[in-house]
C-alpha cells in the first residue's frame, strides 16, 4: 500500500484558476508527505489562509470544516486569542533561553502541571519540539538507562504493525509502516513488530470476543520477547488508541496484560500519546482513561492545541534514577525544547481546558458522535467504524459482508483519485489513507456538539454515496 495520504496527488483547482500563492508554493515549498509531481501536471496546491473555532478557510473565501484538527493537533480549535497573548507576554518577558543547564520559570511551571495530570510517578518531564522527538528521547533513554544499570544487552524495541511513531531514523525504526520505511534503510537494528488491535481485520479463529481477541494479541508481545530473549528486549512502544492503520482502541484487558509482560520480564512500556493526550479520548492522557500506568509517556500536538511546536517525554521514577546523583547526564537534547513562549502557550491551554470543561465535553458527546457515524452503516462501501473519545476511523471495503477490501490499484482510485478531493470541495477536511486498510480518519476540536456531528455526517453520505458507485 502507498504510504502518502490526504492531499496526495489531488488536483485540486483548475489551473486556470491557480492563485498566486499555489504558483509560488511550487517553485519554493517542498511539502510534506506529498506528492510534488502531481502539481507539476497542473494540479493546484490548496492554500488554507484562515481558521475560526471549527472550520479553515482558503484563499478563495471558501469554507471547510476542519475534521481532524488540522492533524490531530488544533485542539480548542482556531482563533483562540488567549492562546496568542499568552505567547506575546511571554515573548516580551523573554522570547528564548534554552534548557541546557539553566532553567526558566514556564518550563519548570509547565513540567510541574504536566506531571500533576500523569498516572502514578510519572514525574520527570524531557521537552523536545514535537511528538517524534519525544519518541526519539524516550528510545536513546532507555538504552542508556539500562546500560547504566548494568543490562547493557538490552536494546531491542517491540512495537505494533502499521502503527506510526515518527519519522526521525530512530523512530521511524519503531514504525510499523514497511512502506514508510523502505526508501530510508537500513534503519537502526533491533525493532521488531507484532500484531496491532484491529479486532475488524482479527485472525478468524478470534473475532468471537473483544476481550479475547485483546489478551491473544498481547500475549504476542510476550511471545516476541522470549524469542528474542528477554536479557536483549528493552521496550515495548505502544498508543493507547492506535492511530495509522484507522483508530483501533485497545479491547477491555489489553493494555494491562502488556503492563504484566513488561514488569515480568523487565521491559520498559511506552505509551505514545502524541495524538491520544490532551483530550483527544476524553482525559489529559488515554493512560488514565484506560488505568494503566506505564514507564513513559510521550506527547506533543495537542499540548499547545498547535499553537506552538512542543512535545515532550514524561518519565517516571525508576529512570530518572541513576541521573539523580553523580556524574551520569542524559546526552541529548533539542535547541527548542522547553521553549518558554511554547510552555506559557501550554499553560494558557490547559487553563483553557479547565475553564471550558473540554475534556468533560468529550466524554458527554463521544456516545453522540459515535452514532452519528454509526448511521452511515447503511452505505455498502462502510466496513467498520471505531475509535474512541473525538477520534475515529471509517473503514472502507469492497464487501461487507466478506470484509473484502480494496486492492492496492483501487485504493488508489478510490482515495487519491476520488474521496480526498471530493471530500475536501464538500466541505469537509479530514484524513483519507491507506497505510493499512483504506479508511477515513476523523478528529475534530474537542468543544465540538452535535451540530457539527450531523455536518460530518451529511458531507460523508454524499461524498460515500458517490464513492460506492464510481467503486464497487
Amino acid at each position: 500500500m502507498a504510504t502518502t495520504s490526504t492531499f496526495d496527488n489531488v488536483q485540486f483547482f483548475d489551473s486556470d484558476l491557480e492563485s498566486n500563492w499555489s504558483s509560488r508554493a511550487k517553485e519554493n515549498l517542498w511539502m510534506h508527505f506529498s506528492r510534488m509531481g502531481a502539481y507539476e501536471d497542473g494540479g493546484s496546491i490548496p492554500i488554507i489562509t484562515k481558521g475560526e473555532g471549527a472550520y479553515i478557510y482558503d484563499d478563495r473565501g471558501k469554507r471547510y470544516f476542519d475534521g481532524i484538527s488540522s492533524l490531530f493537533t488544533v485542539q480548542l480549535g482556531h482563533g483562540r486569542q488567549e492562546l496568542a497573548q499568552a505567547y506575546m507576554d511571554q515573548v516580551k518577558e523573554i522570547a528564548y533561553f534554552p534548557i541546557w543547564s539553566y532553567a526558566h520559570p514556564r518550563a519548570i511551571e509547565l513540567a510541574e502541571r504536566l506531571t500533576a495530570l500523569t498516572p502514578g510517578d510519572l514525574n520527570h518531564v524531557f521537552f523536545s519540539s514535537s511528538g517524534g522527538e519525544a519518541i526519539e528521547t524516550a528510545a536513546k533513554l532507555i538504552k542508556q538507562y539500562f546500560k547504566l544499570t548494568g543490562k547493557p544487552m538490552k536494546h531491542k524495541i517491540i512495537s505494533r504493525h502499521v502503527a506510526y511513531h515518527g519519522t526521525t531514523q530512530g523512530a521511524l525504526s519503531i514504525t510499523g509502516i514497511p512502506a514508510a520505511k523502505q526508501f530510508f534503510e537500513p534503519l537502526i537494528a533491533g525493532h521488531h513488530k507484532v500484531p496491532n488491535t484491529n479486532f475488524y481485520r482479527a485472525p478468524l479463529n478470534h473475532r468471537d470476543s473483544f476481550e479475547e481477541f485483546g489478551q491473544w494479541a498481547a500475549n504476542r508481545i510476550e511471545e516476541a520477547i522470549i524469542f528474542e530473549g528477554p536479557e536483549t528486549v528493552a521496550a515495548v512502544f505502544i498508543e493507547p488508541v492506535q492511530n495509522s492503520g484507522g483508530c483501533f482502541p485497545p479491547p477491555p484487558g489489553y493494555l494491562q496484560r502488556v503492563r504484566e509482560i513488561c514488569d515480568q520480564y523487565d521491559v520498559i512500556m511506552v505509551c505514545d500519546e502524541t495524538i491520544n493526550a490532551f483530550g483527544r479520548i476524553g482525559e489529559y492522557f488515554a493512560s488514565t482513561r484506560y488505568d494503566i500506568v506505564p514507564d513513559i509517556i510521550t506527547c506533543g500536538k495537542g499540548m499547545t492545541s498547535g499553537y506552538f511546536p512542543m512535545g515532550a517525554m514524561i518519565a517516571n521514577e525508576r529512570l530518572y534514577e541513576p541521573f539523580r546523583k553523580g556524574t551520569n547526564s542524559f546526552l541529548h537534547g533539542f535547541t527548542f525544547g522547553g521553549h518558554p513562549a511554547g510552555a506559557a502557550v501550554a499553560l494558557a491551554n490547559l487553563d483553557l481546558f479547565e475553564k471550558e470543561k473540554i475534556n468533560d465535553n468529550v466524554r458527554k458527546n463521544e456516545g453522540n458522535f459515535l452514532a452519528t457515524l454509526e448511521k452511515l452503516y447503511d452505505l455498502p462501501i462502510v466496513g467498520d467504524i471505531r475509535g474512541a473519545g473525538y477520534f475515529y476511523g471509517i473503514e472502507m471495503v469492497k464487501d461487507t459482508a466478506t470484509r473484502e477490501t480494496f486492492s492496492s490499484e483501487e485504493s488508489e482510485k478510490l482515495l487519491r483519485g476520488f474521496l480526498s478531493k471530493a471530500l475536501f470541495d464538500n466541505g469537509l477536511y479530514c484524513r483519507a489513507d491507506d497505510r493499512g486498510d483504506p479508511v477515513i480518519q476523523l478528529a475534530p476540536p474537542l468543544f465540538c456538539d452535535q451540530s457539527h456531528f450531523d455536518e460530518i455526517e451529511s458531507i460523508l453520505r454524499t461524498v460515500l454515496t458517490e464513492a460506492a458507485s464510481i467503486i464497487l
